[in-house]
């Protein structure tokens, strides 16, 4: 029951509305597409138009175009500085290659110092192992074979005392003594 009064009193409202508008029983149509109303229609289209031309011309625009010119020199001043710095970075590159080449021409000439100067400790040394063992072997010629075994192993304590003295002032690094000792062994096999 409260359905069907809800529907009657819409029903009531449509009739007081169309009587209200003046639309009863006429079919309304479309503002835009009603041929009266072309003439005002139009009037505001070209008004709408011009303003929005205006407002576009006058402010928009130009703001944009501001805004594009700003851009754009921006993107220029950062390409202009990319471009310094990419020269400073191969400028640094080149001074940093010279360094090195420098570098390593020192690094030679200090190799080949301590190569020199290894050398003459060694033969020095040598020479004074010699001695002594040529004063050994003449003193003591009645025992030369328990000579020969002791003179062998100082000569072998020596070397590699000797060989881990060279290889240090080479490489700057110790090596180990079994290292030293081995490297000795094997030079006194061959020789």
């Amino acid at each position: 029951m409260a359905v069907a009064s809800f529907a009657t009193l819409l029903a009531g409202a449509a009739q007081a509305a169309e009587q209200a508008h003046g639309l009863s029983g006429e079919k309304a149509s479309f503002p835009p597409f009603d041929p009266a109303h072309f003439a005002s229609n139009l009037f505001w289209l070209a008004i709408t138009f011009v303003a929005l031309y205006w407002l576009m011309s006058r402010v928009a625009l130009p703001r944009l175009g501001s805004v594009m010119e700003e851009r754009a020199d921006t993107i220029s001043r950062d390409l202009d500085q990319a471009t310094d710095m990419q020269a400073k970075a191969e400028d640094m590159a080149q001074a940093y290659e010279k360094a090195v080449a420098e570098a390593r021409k020192n690094a030679q000439g200090i190799a080949q110092t301590a190569r020199e100067t290894g050398a003459k400790a060694s033969e020095a040394q040598r020479h004074a192992t010699e001695a002594e063992l040529a004063a050994k072997l003449a003193k003591a010629e009645a025992t030369i074979a328990k000579t020969k075994v002791k003179a062998m192993s100082n000569v072998r304590d020596l070397g590699s005392d000797i060989a881990a003295a060279i290889v240090t002032k080479l490489t700057g690094q110790a090596p180990s003594a079994t290292e030293a000792t081995e490297a000795v062994d094997q030079a006194l096999a061959q020789g």
